[in-house]
């Protein structure tokens, strides 16, 4: 990404907007909210990711010359505006909840603070960008979730929509959890894990399935994985290996690691008997890797059925997030900040999901302190403190009878959103992706099993800060009672 100027990425709209901004000389500066509205596949949490790339994007945004041109045909805009963008470059702030930690909806993700020409600008890259690798670490945390503990190895570029959905789909399936994944340009660019077998044309090409599995074997010592359903897997494919796995342990050639991937059948039966026939022959340590149309809900049912597979290499439900292909991200105005004065907006809605949380906020996230699980979230302004010795008592924003209280002493508390530029500049260093990975683990340590159901999962309650539900409320009644006035 930080290859090309991706200045251009926006949606026509954001130009002419700030070429109004532009043209009425609005210079205040504003806060916008990332945010979500509802867990993807009905689960009950995401996961977080494309910081990076957000970061990369910001410290790259400037208007060539070319761009300049290229608008200037579309007669839409006026010399000055241009003129203006010749210079462009982002000044304000940005805080975001890093990369890999669990979130829940209406929470914000990342937060711009700058003047509302710059503000505006940014909008359609930065949710394209989370939107697409949260939707994909939150699918393969998922993934991995069903697995409990087997590796996954993310196998999907051949099915992703296009080249970047593919790097960026497989680096945020490593943050949500993958052990390693297939796109060896992905491996590369992020220094994560690269795996692989070989295809059923490579066995095809051989006089016979043993010569195949014979002359891979010895290519690849270090790893020598075979493919065993080309053309019966229980009566051709698992006696082969087998075959020659005996002749190079008797030969001293054996592979440091081996075994046999299932990609077609009932992978359940087959992977029993597999086994059966592995271990018959000696070769216990010999691993059982299975594809084929993988997801969250099958891989579960295997593991129900008793299924012996090692390892799992998930392909097109994970890189597309099959069942939920949209994240749903947004990015609302929160606030006008004129004269050092916070102005609080909000966007009213006949959907009571769709009404925004109005200022400039912080995400408050309260662990129990002896289990480290979450006991829940609060969004409120920046300037609220909340301590530890302190009883705190949670809400429902809707439902405000549901309450509940949290005890002085039995919980802590932390700040989620952290600062990533400050007046233009980058003051944050990205960790590597299997940093971010190892992160992401801890993260979802914090849920509980009820929390992480796939079917109807005990949600994690959001509940808004005493202070912003009030000042919520009051612009729901100031934006009514303006209504009913124009309407007399």
């Amino acid at each position: 990404m930080n290859e090309r100027n991706l200045t251009l990425l926006t949606d026509l709209y954001e130009l002419t907007m700030m070429n109004g901004y532009f043209d009425m000389k609005r210079d205040e500066r504003v806060v916008f909210d990332v945010f979500y509205r509802k867990n993807p596949s009905c689960g009950g949490y995401a996961i977080v990711a494309g910081l990076e790339q957000v970061i990369d994007y910001i410290k790259n945004l400037h208007f060539d010359k070319s761009d300049i041109e290229y608008l200037r045909e579309l007669e839409l805009f006026d010399d000055e505006f241009l003129k203006y963008l010749e210079n462009f470059k982002f000044t304000g702030n940005i805080y975001a909840i890093k990369e890999g930690t669990v979130v829940f909806p209406m929470e914000p993700l990342l937060k711009v603070e700058a003047q509302i020409i710059e503000a505006q600008l940014v909008e359609t890259a930065i949710l394209n960008i989370i939107n697409h690798q949260s939707l994909i670490a939150t699918k393969a945390s998922r993934v991995c979730e069903a697995a409990k503990g087997d590796s996954v190895m993310e196998f999907g570029l051949r099915r992703a929509q296009g080249p970047d959905a593919g790097i960026y789909g497989a680096r945020a399936a490593v943050i949500g959890g993958c052990a390693s994944t297939s796109n060896v340009l992905a491996g590369k660019k992020f220094n994560i894990p690269v795996a692989g077998t070989h295809a059923h044309s490579f066995i095809m090409s051989f006089p016979s399935e043993y010569e195949a599995f014979r002359k891979y074997a010895e290519l690849f010592l270090n790893n020598a994985t075979l493919l065993v359903d080309t053309y019966d897997t229980l009566n051709s494919g698992v006696p082969n290996a087998i075959k020659v796995f005996k002749e190079l342990k008797e030969e001293g050639k054996m592979p440091k690691k081996f075994g046999i991937r299932l990609d077609s059948g009932d992978l359940a039966y087959l992977s029993k008997n597999a086994r059966i026939m592995l271990d018959e022959a000696g070769f216990s340590d010999a691993t059982i890797c299975a594809s084929n149309d993988l997801d969250e809900y099958l891989i579960e049912d295997l593991k129900r059925q008793g299924a012996k597979i090692d390892l799992w290499g998930v392909g097109t439900s994970l890189i597309t997030s099959k069942d939920c292909p949209s994240f749903g991200g947004v990015y609302k105005l929160a606030a006008i900040k004129k004269a050092g004065v916070v102005v609080p907006k909000i966007k009213l809605s006949e959907d009571t999901i769709k009404i925004t949380n109005p200022g400039d906020k912080q995400v408050f996230r309260f662990y129990d302190k002896k289990t480290g699980k979450i006991r829940g979230d609060i969004i409120g302004f920046i300037n609220e403190k909340y301590k530890e010795d302190e009883t705190i008592v949670m809400f429902d924003p809707i439902d405000t009878w549901k309450r509940k209280e949290l005890l002085p002493n039995t919980y802590t508390v932390r700040e989620l959103l952290e600062p990533i530029f400050i007046n233009g500049k980058c003051v944050y260093e990205s960790e590597s992706v299997m940093e971010l990975r190892d992160y992401c683990t801890k993260e979802k340590e914090t849920l509980s099993e009820e929390n992480k159901r796939f079917f109807n999962p005990h949600p994690v309650h959001v509940d808004l800060s005493q202070d912003l539900w009030n000042v919520k409320n009051r612009l729901i009644d100031e934006e009514k009672k303006l209504i009913k006035t124009l309407k007399n």
